[in-house]
Protein backbone atom coordinates (compact mmCIF):
# COMPACT_ATOMS: atom_id res chain seq x y z
CA UNK A 1 0.00 0.00 0.00
CA UNK A 2 1.15 3.22 -0.64
CA UNK A 3 2.47 5.58 2.39
CA UNK A 4 -0.20 8.37 1.84
CA UNK A 5 -3.43 5.61 2.44
CA UNK A 6 -4.38 4.49 5.28
CA UNK A 7 -5.78 1.21 6.39
CA UNK A 8 -9.45 0.73 5.25
CA UNK A 9 -12.29 1.19 7.96
CA UNK A 10 -15.89 2.19 8.58
CA UNK A 11 -17.44 4.12 6.07
CA UNK A 12 -19.97 5.74 8.12
CA UNK A 13 -20.15 9.10 8.76
CA UNK A 14 -17.23 10.69 11.46
CA UNK A 15 -20.10 11.92 13.80
CA UNK A 16 -21.49 8.33 13.51
CA UNK A 17 -18.66 6.76 14.34
CA UNK A 18 -18.21 8.90 17.39
CA UNK A 19 -21.76 8.16 18.19
CA UNK A 20 -20.78 4.10 18.10
CA UNK A 21 -17.50 5.20 20.00
CA UNK A 22 -19.74 6.69 23.35
CA UNK A 23 -22.64 4.60 23.10
CA UNK A 24 -21.61 1.18 22.18
CA UNK A 25 -17.75 1.04 22.14
CA UNK A 26 -17.06 -2.84 22.49
CA UNK A 27 -19.23 -3.69 20.15
CA UNK A 28 -18.51 -1.14 17.36
CA UNK A 29 -14.93 -2.67 17.77
CA UNK A 30 -16.02 -5.76 17.31
CA UNK A 31 -18.01 -4.97 14.03
CA UNK A 32 -14.92 -3.13 12.51
CA UNK A 33 -12.42 -6.44 13.20
CA UNK A 34 -14.99 -8.55 11.82
CA UNK A 35 -14.61 -6.48 8.66
CA UNK A 36 -11.28 -5.15 8.59
CA UNK A 37 -9.25 -7.64 10.55
CA UNK A 38 -6.56 -6.62 12.70
CA UNK A 39 -5.70 -3.36 11.16
CA UNK A 40 -7.99 -0.82 10.33
CA UNK A 41 -8.99 3.43 10.59
CA UNK A 42 -11.23 4.44 12.81
CA UNK A 43 -12.34 8.28 11.99
CA UNK A 44 -13.97 10.31 14.93
CA UNK A 45 -15.48 13.44 14.92
CA UNK A 46 -12.72 16.25 16.07
CA UNK A 47 -9.86 13.94 15.93
CA UNK A 48 -7.27 12.75 13.74
CA UNK A 49 -7.99 9.22 11.86
CA UNK A 50 -6.87 6.35 14.52
CA UNK A 51 -5.04 3.36 12.88
CA UNK A 52 -6.57 0.46 15.35
CA UNK A 53 -3.85 -2.27 15.85
CA UNK A 54 -5.32 -5.54 17.46
CA UNK A 55 -2.19 -8.34 16.19
CA UNK A 56 0.31 -9.03 18.87
CA UNK A 57 3.17 -8.24 16.24
CA UNK A 58 2.29 -4.95 15.38
CA UNK A 59 1.75 -4.17 19.29
CA UNK A 60 4.66 -5.62 19.94
CA UNK A 61 6.86 -3.43 17.12
CA UNK A 62 5.04 -0.20 18.86
CA UNK A 63 5.62 -1.20 22.63
CA UNK A 64 9.02 -1.82 21.60
CA UNK A 65 10.28 0.95 19.56
CA UNK A 66 12.22 3.86 20.38
CA UNK A 67 10.45 5.95 22.51
CA UNK A 68 11.70 8.93 20.54
CA UNK A 69 9.99 7.45 17.88
CA UNK A 70 6.70 8.43 18.96
CA UNK A 71 4.81 11.06 20.72
CA UNK A 72 1.84 9.44 23.00
CA UNK A 73 0.99 12.36 25.20
CA UNK A 74 -0.15 14.82 22.49
CA UNK A 75 -3.01 12.05 21.79
CA UNK A 76 -4.35 12.44 25.21
CA UNK A 77 -5.38 16.02 24.81
CA UNK A 78 -8.88 14.72 25.83
CA UNK A 79 -7.76 14.61 29.29
CA UNK A 80 -6.88 18.07 29.76
CA UNK A 81 -10.05 19.16 31.03
CA UNK A 82 -9.72 17.23 34.26
CA UNK A 83 -5.66 16.53 34.63
CA UNK A 84 -4.53 19.22 33.32
CA UNK A 85 -1.37 20.05 30.91
CA UNK A 86 0.93 18.98 33.43
CA UNK A 87 -0.52 15.59 33.55
CA UNK A 88 2.51 12.62 33.46
CA UNK A 89 -0.03 11.55 30.78
CA UNK A 90 0.24 14.46 28.48
CA UNK A 91 3.32 14.98 28.80
CA UNK A 92 6.19 13.57 25.52
CA UNK A 93 9.77 13.63 25.03
CA UNK A 94 12.62 14.12 27.87
CA UNK A 95 9.86 15.52 30.24
CA UNK A 96 8.13 12.91 29.94
CA UNK A 97 11.17 10.72 31.01
CA UNK A 98 12.28 12.90 34.17
CA UNK A 99 8.90 13.45 35.40
CA UNK A 100 7.99 9.23 35.53
CA UNK A 101 11.38 8.47 37.04
CA UNK A 102 10.65 10.88 39.50
CA UNK A 103 7.03 9.63 40.22
CA UNK A 104 7.89 5.93 39.65
CA UNK A 105 9.33 4.93 43.34
CA UNK A 106 6.40 5.85 44.90
CA UNK A 107 4.06 3.53 43.57
CA UNK A 108 6.44 0.47 42.85
CA UNK A 109 8.70 -2.36 44.99
CA UNK A 110 8.30 -2.28 48.64
CA UNK A 111 6.71 1.07 48.84
CA UNK A 112 3.81 -0.67 47.36
CA UNK A 113 3.75 -3.76 50.01
CA UNK A 114 4.00 -1.18 53.13
CA UNK A 115 -0.23 -0.34 51.26
CA UNK A 116 -0.93 -4.36 51.73
CA UNK A 117 -2.63 -3.46 55.64
CA UNK A 118 -3.92 0.11 54.89
CA UNK A 119 -6.04 -1.84 51.53
CA UNK A 120 -7.42 -4.68 54.32
CA UNK A 121 -8.13 -2.05 57.04
CA UNK A 122 -9.93 0.08 54.80
CA UNK A 123 -11.91 -2.65 53.15
CA UNK A 124 -12.98 -4.51 56.19
CA UNK A 125 -14.02 -0.38 57.13
CA UNK A 126 -16.02 0.15 54.06
CA UNK A 127 -17.58 -3.90 54.16
CA UNK A 128 -18.70 -3.51 57.79
CA UNK A 129 -21.23 -0.85 56.70
CA UNK A 130 -23.04 -3.34 54.39
CA UNK A 131 -26.77 -4.40 56.58
CA UNK A 132 -28.12 -7.72 55.75
CA UNK A 133 -30.34 -8.42 53.13
CA UNK A 134 -30.20 -4.84 52.21
CA UNK A 135 -29.21 -4.04 48.32
CA UNK A 136 -26.22 -1.98 47.45
CA UNK A 137 -23.83 -0.94 44.21
CA UNK A 138 -20.97 -2.54 44.13
CA UNK A 139 -19.33 -0.06 42.39
CA UNK A 140 -20.44 2.60 45.23
CA UNK A 141 -18.73 0.54 47.59
CA UNK A 142 -15.72 -0.10 45.89
CA UNK A 143 -15.39 3.71 44.68
CA UNK A 144 -15.68 4.33 48.79
CA UNK A 145 -12.90 2.00 49.14
CA UNK A 146 -10.12 2.73 46.30
CA UNK A 147 -10.59 6.43 46.68
CA UNK A 148 -9.75 6.21 50.80
CA UNK A 149 -7.00 3.83 49.17
CA UNK A 150 -5.71 6.47 47.06
CA UNK A 151 -6.36 9.33 49.93
CA UNK A 152 -4.51 7.36 52.47
CA UNK A 153 -1.41 6.44 49.73
CA UNK A 154 -1.01 9.78 47.81
CA UNK A 155 -1.80 11.96 50.85
CA UNK A 156 -1.29 10.20 54.11
CA UNK A 157 -4.90 11.31 54.85
CA UNK A 158 -7.65 9.18 56.91
CA UNK A 159 -9.38 11.86 58.54
CA UNK A 160 -9.77 15.46 58.75
CA UNK A 161 -11.79 18.10 57.27
CA UNK A 162 -10.14 18.56 54.16
CA UNK A 163 -10.18 14.62 53.69
CA UNK A 164 -13.85 14.70 54.43
CA UNK A 165 -14.36 17.75 51.80
CA UNK A 166 -12.11 16.06 48.79
CA UNK A 167 -14.22 12.67 48.92
CA UNK A 168 -18.01 13.97 47.21
CA UNK A 169 -16.27 16.67 45.45
CA UNK A 170 -13.58 13.86 43.47
CA UNK A 171 -16.79 11.77 43.20
CA UNK A 172 -18.95 14.50 41.79
CA UNK A 173 -16.55 15.57 39.40
CA UNK A 174 -16.33 12.19 37.84
CA UNK A 175 -20.06 11.50 37.92
CA UNK A 176 -20.13 14.16 35.34
CA UNK A 177 -18.71 12.69 33.08
CA UNK A 178 -20.36 9.23 34.08
CA UNK A 179 -22.91 8.20 31.48
CA UNK A 180 -22.21 8.14 27.18
CA UNK A 181 -24.50 11.07 26.96
CA UNK A 182 -22.30 12.88 30.02
CA UNK A 183 -19.61 11.96 28.49
CA UNK A 184 -20.20 13.77 25.39
CA UNK A 185 -18.88 16.80 27.11
CA UNK A 186 -15.24 15.48 26.95
CA UNK A 187 -15.33 14.73 23.11
CA UNK A 188 -17.42 17.94 21.55
CA UNK A 189 -15.63 20.89 22.28
CA UNK A 190 -18.27 22.79 21.48
CA UNK A 191 -19.81 21.89 24.52
CA UNK A 192 -17.17 22.74 27.04
CA UNK A 193 -18.83 26.14 27.33
CA UNK A 194 -18.81 27.61 30.90
CA UNK A 195 -22.04 29.28 31.10
CA UNK A 196 -22.56 29.85 34.68
CA UNK A 197 -22.25 27.74 38.00
CA UNK A 198 -26.12 26.50 36.41
CA UNK A 199 -24.87 24.86 33.37
CA UNK A 200 -23.50 21.37 33.15
CA UNK A 201 -19.72 22.07 31.61
CA UNK A 202 -19.93 25.45 34.28
CA UNK A 203 -20.55 22.95 37.13
CA UNK A 204 -17.46 20.68 35.88
CA UNK A 205 -14.88 23.24 35.88
CA UNK A 206 -16.10 24.84 39.41
CA UNK A 207 -16.03 21.04 40.68
CA UNK A 208 -12.66 20.57 39.08
CA UNK A 209 -11.31 24.24 40.86
CA UNK A 210 -12.57 23.00 44.19
CA UNK A 211 -10.51 19.85 43.82
CA UNK A 212 -7.53 21.76 42.95
CA UNK A 213 -7.95 24.31 45.80
CA UNK A 214 -7.94 21.63 48.35
CA UNK A 215 -5.13 19.77 46.74
CA UNK A 216 -3.21 23.53 46.80
CA UNK A 217 -4.55 23.77 50.53
CA UNK A 218 -2.47 20.61 50.96
CA UNK A 219 0.40 21.36 49.01
CA UNK A 220 0.78 25.05 51.47
CA UNK A 221 0.29 22.60 54.52
CA UNK A 222 3.11 20.29 54.21
CA UNK A 223 5.80 22.71 52.64
CA UNK A 224 4.40 25.64 55.66
CA UNK A 225 5.33 22.82 57.92
CA UNK A 226 8.38 20.33 57.09
CA UNK A 227 7.30 18.04 60.41
CA UNK A 228 3.86 17.01 58.25
CA UNK A 229 6.29 15.19 55.62
CA UNK A 230 5.47 11.58 55.98
CA UNK A 231 5.98 8.23 53.85
CA UNK A 232 2.91 8.98 51.47
CA UNK A 233 3.32 9.89 47.82
CA UNK A 234 3.07 13.85 48.05
CA UNK A 235 5.80 13.89 50.72
CA UNK A 236 8.13 12.27 48.38
CA UNK A 237 6.78 14.42 45.11
CA UNK A 238 7.11 17.15 47.56
CA UNK A 239 11.41 15.88 48.35
CA UNK A 240 12.29 15.00 44.23
CA UNK A 241 14.47 16.76 42.32
CA UNK A 242 15.24 16.74 38.86
CA UNK A 243 18.14 16.19 36.97
CA UNK A 244 18.56 19.71 37.15
CA UNK A 245 18.52 19.41 40.83
CA UNK A 246 14.56 21.42 40.87
CA UNK A 247 11.15 20.65 42.67
CA UNK A 248 7.99 20.37 40.98
CA UNK A 249 6.02 23.19 40.81
CA UNK A 250 2.52 23.55 42.41
CA UNK A 251 1.07 23.68 39.01
CA UNK A 252 2.95 20.56 38.15
CA UNK A 253 2.11 18.70 41.69
CA UNK A 254 -1.68 19.66 41.44
CA UNK A 255 -1.97 18.08 38.12
CA UNK A 256 -0.24 14.93 39.04
CA UNK A 257 -1.90 14.14 41.88
CA UNK A 258 -5.27 14.80 39.97
CA UNK A 259 -3.98 12.37 38.08
CA UNK A 260 -3.33 9.82 40.62
CA UNK A 261 -6.75 10.83 42.03
CA UNK A 262 -8.35 9.99 39.34
CA UNK A 263 -6.58 6.95 37.28
CA UNK A 264 -5.70 5.25 40.18
CA UNK A 265 -8.97 5.35 42.24
CA UNK A 266 -12.00 5.10 39.33
CA UNK A 267 -10.28 2.63 37.16
CA UNK A 268 -9.57 0.41 40.07
CA UNK A 269 -12.94 0.37 41.36
CA UNK A 270 -14.30 -0.49 37.99
CA UNK A 271 -12.44 -3.30 37.49
CA UNK A 272 -13.52 -4.83 41.02
CA UNK A 273 -17.01 -3.81 40.58
CA UNK A 274 -16.55 -6.35 37.80
CA UNK A 275 -15.12 -9.02 39.30
CA UNK A 276 -17.56 -9.03 41.60
CA UNK A 277 -20.07 -9.58 39.07
CA UNK A 278 -18.32 -12.62 37.43
CA UNK A 279 -17.53 -14.06 40.90
CA UNK A 280 -21.12 -14.13 41.53
CA UNK A 281 -22.48 -14.94 38.86
CA UNK A 282 -20.34 -17.96 38.20
CA UNK A 283 -20.66 -20.33 40.89
CA UNK A 284 -17.93 -22.43 39.76
CA UNK A 285 -15.12 -19.34 40.27
CA UNK A 286 -16.62 -18.57 43.58
CA UNK A 287 -16.15 -21.91 44.80
CA UNK A 288 -12.38 -22.34 43.47
CA UNK A 289 -11.69 -18.83 44.75
CA UNK A 290 -13.57 -19.74 48.52
CA UNK A 291 -11.48 -22.67 48.39
CA UNK A 292 -8.10 -21.06 47.65
CA UNK A 293 -8.80 -18.46 50.37
CA UNK A 294 -9.55 -20.78 52.59
CA UNK A 295 -6.07 -22.88 52.21
CA UNK A 296 -4.52 -20.05 54.17
CA UNK A 297 -6.15 -19.91 56.95
CA UNK A 298 -7.18 -17.21 59.51
CA UNK A 299 -5.75 -13.88 58.83
CA UNK A 300 -3.21 -14.67 56.14
CA UNK A 301 -0.07 -12.25 55.54
CA UNK A 302 -1.62 -9.80 52.38
CA UNK A 303 1.36 -10.43 50.93
CA UNK A 304 0.97 -14.40 50.83
CA UNK A 305 -2.71 -13.42 49.37
CA UNK A 306 -1.93 -11.08 46.51
CA UNK A 307 0.48 -14.67 45.42
CA UNK A 308 -2.42 -16.86 45.09
CA UNK A 309 -2.97 -17.73 41.36
CA UNK A 310 -6.55 -18.35 41.16
CA UNK A 311 -7.15 -15.05 42.97
CA UNK A 312 -4.33 -13.58 40.06
CA UNK A 313 -6.05 -15.53 37.35
CA UNK A 314 -9.38 -14.22 38.31
CA UNK A 315 -7.82 -10.72 38.53
CA UNK A 316 -6.49 -10.97 35.03
CA UNK A 317 -9.72 -12.42 33.54
CA UNK A 318 -11.64 -9.70 34.74
CA UNK A 319 -9.28 -7.14 32.46
CA UNK A 320 -8.96 -9.13 29.76
CA UNK A 321 -12.50 -9.68 29.13
CA UNK A 322 -13.86 -6.29 29.33
CA UNK A 323 -10.70 -3.77 29.87
CA UNK A 324 -11.59 -0.87 31.95
CA UNK A 325 -10.14 1.31 28.83
CA UNK A 326 -10.73 0.06 25.10
CA UNK A 327 -7.23 1.39 23.71
CA UNK A 328 -3.76 1.68 25.21
CA UNK A 329 -2.49 5.63 24.37
CA UNK A 330 -2.22 6.32 20.70
CA UNK A 331 1.37 6.79 19.28
CA UNK A 332 1.89 9.86 16.74
CA UNK A 333 4.61 9.00 14.61
CA UNK A 334 7.02 11.67 14.41
CA UNK A 335 8.72 10.24 11.09
CA UNK A 336 7.71 7.52 8.44
CA UNK A 337 7.49 4.30 10.07
CA UNK A 338 6.73 0.35 8.83
CA UNK A 339 4.42 -1.47 11.67
CA UNK A 340 3.40 -4.73 10.35
CA UNK A 341 4.57 -4.39 7.03
CA UNK A 342 2.46 -1.11 6.70
CA UNK A 343 4.45 1.71 5.72
CA UNK A 344 2.90 5.31 7.68
CA UNK A 345 3.66 8.65 7.16
CA UNK A 346 4.62 10.77 10.54
CA UNK A 347 1.51 12.38 12.00
CA UNK A 348 0.02 9.31 11.54
CA UNK A 349 -1.71 8.02 15.41
CA UNK A 350 -0.87 4.19 15.63
CA UNK A 351 -3.42 2.78 18.54
CA UNK A 352 -2.98 -0.51 20.38
CA UNK A 353 -6.46 -1.97 20.60
CA UNK A 354 -6.49 -3.57 24.09
CA UNK A 355 -10.23 -5.05 23.56
CA UNK A 356 -9.63 -6.52 20.49
CA UNK A 357 -6.18 -8.09 20.86
CA UNK A 358 -7.88 -9.79 24.27
CA UNK A 359 -10.69 -10.62 22.26
CA UNK A 360 -8.56 -13.09 19.85
CA UNK A 361 -9.97 -16.33 19.36
CA UNK A 362 -6.01 -17.29 18.45
CA UNK A 363 -4.98 -15.95 22.27
CA UNK A 364 -8.06 -16.43 23.86
CA UNK A 365 -10.37 -19.47 22.73
CA UNK A 366 -14.04 -18.67 23.68
CA UNK A 367 -13.10 -15.17 24.20
CA UNK A 368 -16.21 -14.14 25.36
CA UNK A 369 -16.81 -16.45 28.27
CA UNK A 370 -15.11 -15.41 31.46
CA UNK A 371 -12.62 -18.51 32.05
CA UNK A 372 -9.70 -17.56 35.09
CA UNK A 373 -8.27 -20.91 33.69
CA UNK A 374 -6.53 -19.75 30.74
CA UNK A 375 -4.36 -17.92 33.08
CA UNK A 376 -3.08 -20.84 34.63
CA UNK A 377 -2.40 -23.10 31.52
CA UNK A 378 -0.35 -20.54 29.58
CA UNK A 379 2.05 -17.04 29.83
CA UNK A 380 1.15 -14.13 27.93
CA UNK A 381 3.16 -12.07 26.61
CA UNK A 382 3.58 -8.25 27.51
CA UNK A 383 2.16 -7.54 24.10
CA UNK A 384 -0.75 -10.51 24.09
CA UNK A 385 -2.09 -9.24 27.55
CA UNK A 386 -1.94 -5.07 27.94
CA UNK A 387 -4.70 -4.12 30.40
CA UNK A 388 -2.05 -1.42 31.66
CA UNK A 389 -0.95 -0.17 27.98
CA UNK A 390 2.84 -1.24 27.50
CA UNK A 391 6.08 0.26 26.51
CA UNK A 392 7.49 3.50 28.14
CA UNK A 393 3.94 4.44 28.46
CA UNK A 394 2.79 1.48 31.06
CA UNK A 395 0.51 2.42 33.50
CA UNK A 396 2.71 3.65 36.79
CA UNK A 397 -0.16 2.06 39.32
CA UNK A 398 -0.31 -1.54 37.46
CA UNK A 399 1.57 -3.06 40.43
CA UNK A 400 -1.07 -0.99 43.33
CA UNK A 401 -4.01 -1.92 40.94
CA UNK A 402 -3.18 -5.27 41.42
CA UNK A 403 -2.90 -5.64 44.83
CA UNK A 404 -5.39 -3.57 45.35
CA UNK A 405 -7.46 -5.75 43.43
CA UNK A 406 -6.71 -8.79 44.62
CA UNK A 407 -6.81 -7.49 48.93
CA UNK A 408 -9.71 -6.59 48.49
CA UNK A 409 -11.59 -9.42 47.01
CA UNK A 410 -9.85 -11.47 49.16
CA UNK A 411 -10.59 -9.66 52.49
CA UNK A 412 -14.69 -9.46 51.44
CA UNK A 413 -15.14 -12.72 50.48
CA UNK A 414 -12.99 -14.29 53.27
CA UNK A 415 -15.84 -12.26 55.64
CA UNK A 416 -18.80 -11.51 54.02
CA UNK A 417 -21.41 -13.92 51.90
CA UNK A 418 -22.45 -11.44 48.73
CA UNK A 419 -25.31 -12.69 46.00
CA UNK A 420 -26.23 -10.57 42.86
CA UNK A 421 -29.55 -8.83 43.84
CA UNK A 422 -30.72 -9.45 40.33
CA UNK A 423 -30.24 -11.35 37.36
CA UNK A 424 -30.04 -8.54 35.19
CA UNK A 425 -27.69 -8.64 32.77
CA UNK A 426 -24.97 -6.77 33.20
CA UNK A 427 -23.24 -5.12 29.95
CA UNK A 428 -20.36 -2.93 29.21
CA UNK A 429 -21.12 1.08 29.30
CA UNK A 430 -19.35 4.16 28.91
CA UNK A 431 -18.23 6.27 31.92
CA UNK A 432 -16.39 9.16 30.95
CA UNK A 433 -12.97 8.24 29.18
CA UNK A 434 -13.65 4.54 31.01
CA UNK A 435 -15.90 1.38 30.04
CA UNK A 436 -18.13 0.39 33.23
CA UNK A 437 -20.73 -2.07 34.42
CA UNK A 438 -24.13 -1.09 32.66
CA UNK A 439 -25.72 -1.14 36.24
CA UNK A 440 -22.79 -0.96 39.03
CA UNK A 441 -23.70 -4.48 39.98
CA UNK A 442 -26.32 -4.55 42.55
CA UNK A 443 -25.25 -6.85 45.57
CA UNK A 444 -26.84 -8.17 48.66
CA UNK A 445 -25.09 -9.56 51.94
CA UNK A 446 -26.69 -12.56 52.90
CA UNK A 447 -24.47 -13.09 55.96
CA UNK A 448 -21.35 -13.03 57.53
CA UNK A 449 -18.73 -15.33 57.61
CA UNK A 450 -17.51 -16.88 61.04
CA UNK A 451 -13.85 -16.00 60.31
CA UNK A 452 -12.22 -13.31 62.42
CA UNK A 453 -11.50 -10.47 59.56
CA UNK A 454 -8.26 -8.88 60.02
CA UNK A 455 -9.74 -5.42 60.79
CA UNK A 456 -11.73 -6.74 63.97
CA UNK A 457 -8.60 -8.73 65.22
CA UNK A 458 -6.65 -5.17 64.75
CA UNK A 459 -9.48 -3.83 67.29
CA UNK A 460 -9.39 -6.49 69.63
CA UNK A 461 -5.80 -6.07 70.01
CA UNK A 462 -5.48 -2.75 70.64
CA UNK A 463 -7.64 -2.68 73.41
Amino acid sequence: MSATKLPDGPTISPLQQLINWLARPYDFLDDCAKKYGDVFTMRLMGFPPLVMISHPQGIGEIFSADAKQFDAGRSNEILITLVGENSLLLLDGDRHKQERKMLMPPVHGDKVKSYAQIICHITDKVASQWQPNRPFLAHKAMQNITLEVILNAVFGLSEGERYQQIKPLLADLLDMTGSPVRAAFLFFDFLQQDWGAWSPWGKVVRRRQQVYDLLQAEIDQRRANPELVGNDVLSLMLSARDEDGQPMSDRQLQDELMTMLVAGHETTATALSWAFYWIHKLPEVKEKLLQELANLGDNPDPLTISRLPYLTAVCQETLRIYPITPIAFGRIAKSPVKIMGHQFEAETTLTPCIYLVHHREDLYPEPKQFKPERFLERQYSAHEFIPFGGGNRHCLGYALAMLEMKLVLATVLTNHELALANNQPVTPKRRGLTIATSNGVPLIMTGKRLRQSSFEAQQISSV
